[in-house]
């Protein structure tokens, strides 16, 4: 028991470190731009379980936190490879936004599946979200980071929860303009993904 009580001890929170890293999760999971996504999936699943999506990408974000680093390295992949991975991925779904067309296809998946790929996986807990992750591990405490992913976990839950009301409030016309102005958006997230962790791999 004495000495456990060190490291409980140790074990302090830091608001300044739970503040900043909250925003930083806050700004690569970009829950609010991924709106008109989250519309789409649960128009063509019929319905999103936003607490398992919520659930599942916390998951995923603690336990890449713990492991991530070390399972990459376990199958021979680094994080800038997977990043690279992750970044066509985003491509994809953002020329989908802007273009009106379907890459993705549509086999009739449930709504459990498409709560877990791709809301889960890779929109929320992605290669962007993941790879911040680990380089917020490495300037921030262990649980000042956890505390953050919490708090990022609640925000995304909330938007889920209520992007049904949105999309009523803004009609067609607000979702398709909002989609393609956001779609623009992660297009330049996915572009910058690449680019950042592709000069990383040559060099």
């Amino acid at each position: 028991m004495s000495n456990f009580a060190p490291k409980f001890k140790d074990m302090q929170l830091n608001l300044k470190e739970i503040g900043t890293a909250t925003m930083v999760l806050f700004a690569v999971i970009d829950i609010v731009g991924n709106i008109p996504i989250v519309i789409k999936l649960r128009n063509r699943a019929g319905h999103i379980n936003s607490a398992k999506a919520s659930v599942i990408a916390a998951v995923v974000m603690v336990l890449f936190l713990f492991v991530g680093e070390s399972i990459l390295k376990l199958i021979g992949i680094n994080v800038n490879e997977f990043a690279v991975a992750g970044a066509f991925i985003l491509f994809f779904i953002a020329l989908e936004m802007i273009l009106g067309i379907t890459l993705f296809k549509d086999d009739g998946s449930s709504p459990d599946v498409a709560s877990i790929f791709p809301l889960a996986f890779p929109m929320l807990a992605g290669p962007g979200t993941l790879t911040t992750l680990l380089s917020l591990r490495a300037e921030y405490s262990m649980e000042n980071v956890i505390v953050a992913v919490i708090i990022n976990v609640i925000i995304i839950f909330a938007v889920l929860k209520t992007s049904a009301k949105l999309q009523r409030i803004l009609g067609k016309n607000g979702i398709s303009i909002i989609q393609k102005v956001f779609g623009v958006i992660l297009l330049a997230i996915a572009v910058k993904l690449f680019t950042s962790n592709i000069q990383e791999l040559f060099n």
